[in-house]
């Protein structure tokens, strides 16, 4: 079955008086969820012993979890010393991961900077085939790693350039961002055949079964001319995209994904409104 959740806590989280990320999992469960992306957004400044904790409190009420990778990671970078950097920033959250007891960890690919295109999707392609062979060496490879489709123009992530980097080994598996696919492209994403077209897309690149429980974030997302600008709630009625069509093309096509929502303030709320309007489509 789909997964709904959200990224991080959310602001009805602290105004009912909790604070510390064990307690998310209670606080998910009661909310009829079954997910939670924990974010490293700012660096892996975890100990072991915390991420037992967390993994040992979510494992006990049913609650799957994630993490997201910092996010100043960048593969296109041509300093190998910065290169190094976002290698050891995977690796650091994939360890916290094992630790957690999870099994997906989302990461940014990278950012185009002054190379051209090609040349920053090829160096970052071959970058990741260096940290696919960090990750067997780790010992990490029984988890995904899963890069994510980004909503600036400027950064590396595209649909086709995710599904150009998860052919790369099966570690590999799609973050897919809807709402940064929808920025990027200035609303492009309206229809239920709008997201089939892109289901279908990465189901005939990659397999159905490699894809069947693929990763989503949703969330409706401000943009300007340069693509993503700030996260919105499910509140906003001009930006989207909406979720009701996705939910349509999941159903038909038979795809069961791990869906985080990213919205702002509000992504627990807005998790359990996709997992009810998912629901009610059935």
């Amino acid at each position: 079955m789909i997964k709904f959740g959200p990224s991080g806590n959310s602001e009805s989280f602290y105004a009912q008086g909790y604070s510390h990320t064990e307690q998310a999992a209670k606080f998910v469960r009661d909310m009829g969820l079954d997910c939670f992306e924990y974010s490293f957004g700012r660096g892996v400044n975890m100990g072991e012993a915390k991420a037992i904790s967390i993994g040992e409190a979510f494992r006990e009420q049913g609650i799957e979890i994630s993490v997201h990778a910092p996010y100043y990671i960048n593969f296109a970078n041509t300093e190998e010393e910065n290169a190094q950097k976002s290698y050891n920033y995977v690796l650091e959250s994939g360890k916290a991961l094992q630790l957690m007891g999870g099994k997906r960890c989302v990461f940014h690919s990278a950012t185009q900077g002054k190379l051209s295109r090609e040349e920053a999707v090829r160096l970052t392609e071959e970058r990741l085939k260096v940290l696919r062979d960090y990750i067997y060496m780790n010992n990490l490879q029984e988890l995904n790693f899963c890069p994510e489709t980004m909503g600036k123009i400027a950064q590396i992530g595209t649909m086709e350039e995710i599904v150009q980097f998860c052919k790369i080994d099966r570690i590999y598996l799609p973050a897919i961002d809807f709402g940064h696919l929808n920025a990027r492209g200035q609303g492009i994403l309206r229809t239920k055949n709008d997201y089939k077209q892109l289901l279908e897309y990465m189901v005939e690149e990659l397999g159905y079964e490699r894809v069947k429980h693929f990763h989503v974030h949703f969330s409706k997302i401000q943009y300007s001319a340069k693509g993503e600008v700030r996260h919105l709630t499910f509140e906003d009625t001009i930006y989207g995209p909406e979720f009701y069509p996705l939910a349509e093309a999941l159903h038909e096509l038979k795809l069961e994904p791990y869906i985080v929502s990213e919205s702002a303030g509000t992504q627990a709320e807005d998790a359990k409104a996709m997992k009810e309007i998912y629901e009610q489509m059935r």
